[in-house]
């Protein structure tokens, strides 16, 4: 098995703070911006992709109870047994 960790969304926010640190505070040197500019598109594809995924899988496992996942911009109720009853 490979020595690397394997990447996570967690992972991947971090170095994507990491890069975007650098480039901020220009402590990154020219001759590598272009190769951590490549990584952060990576990073961001691969979280992009997992929130995609983690998002079809929630809606699966809610229809599956026979709830419907609530609409983006819909308002939640603040009271834990609204809908119930």
């Amino acid at each position: 098995m490979s020595e690397k960790k394997k990447l996570t969304y967690a992972r991947a926010m971090e170095e994507l703070e990491e890069i975007i640190n650098k480039i901020e505070t220009e402590s990154i040197v020219v001759d590598v911006l272009t190769e951590k500019v490549k990584r952060a598109t990576y990073l961001i594809k691969f979280c992009q992709g997992n929130l995609r995924s983690t998002e079809r899988e929630v809606k699966k496992a809610l229809s599956e109870i026979g709830e419907k996942p609530e609409e983006e911009g819909s308002e939640v109720s603040e009271e834990p047994d609204a809908g119930l009853f």
